[in-house]
């Protein structure tokens, strides 16, 4: 089973990857590609003035990864996936603010699409006014709460309109939206599993 978590930063992603794993201990955990790449002194800055160059290594990192588990008998869950820079593309590129634009855009969606057939499950964490998510400080992620707003507003039209048009012609994985308690969350990641039959 192939688990790719999405969705605008403080909204509970690496906590779900987190719970899963807790429960599911035989699953590879992929990093998240800003705080991988990080790790290994890249320099990416985020809002508007990430460039070219900061999202698409992460997408590059992103899919390079996905592509590398090219069988469903991998479990593996993603802290993000390449439809996120996508989103985080397009909202720089409102702001035209560095080389980012929307022919750059664009550019990244045959990779997105080609990655996601790769995975057997894209869940999408929205924003939602039954569950608010407090904006966690963690020295890393920006704490700009209408950037956020404003990211989740991109990922709720590339998921729930068709922006894009990211999804592959065949072998799309299963695309499900998780809100609720965390322990809702992964009692519902459990079920979807179930009800499509894969381990």
């Amino acid at each position: 089973m192939r688990i790719a978590i999405s969705g605008a930063h403080s909204l509970g992603k690496s906590t779900l990857v987190w719970d899963w794993l807790d429960k599911h201990d035989h699953y590879i955990r992929e990093e998240e590609p800003y705080r991988a790449l990080h790790a290994a002194a890249y320099e990416i800055e985020f809002r508007q003035a990430c460039t070219c160059l900061h999202n698409g290594i992460q997408l590059f990192y992103n899919a390079s990864r996905v592509n590398r588990y090219h069988s469903a008998d991998y479990n593996v869950i993603f802290d993000r996936s390449p439809v996120d820079y996508i989103a985080y593309s397009q909202y720089t590129a409102n702001y035209n603010t560095t080389d980012i634009d929307d022919d750059f855009v664009k550019l990244m969606v045959p990779t997105v699409r080609d990655s996601l057939r790769y995975l057997d499950i894209l869940v999408f964490i929205p924003m939602t006014d039954l569950y608010p998510v407090a904006m966690e400080d963690d020295g890393i992620r920006p704490i700009d709460i209408p950037y956020r707003d404003e990211v989740d507003s991109l990922f709720k039209e590339i998921y729930r309109e068709g922006r894009f048009d990211v999804m592959p012609d065949s072998d799309a994985p299963k695309f499900v939206e998780l809100w609720g308690s965390r322990e809702e969350r992964l009692q519902k990641l459990e079920q979807q599993i179930k009800d499509i039959g894969l381990p």
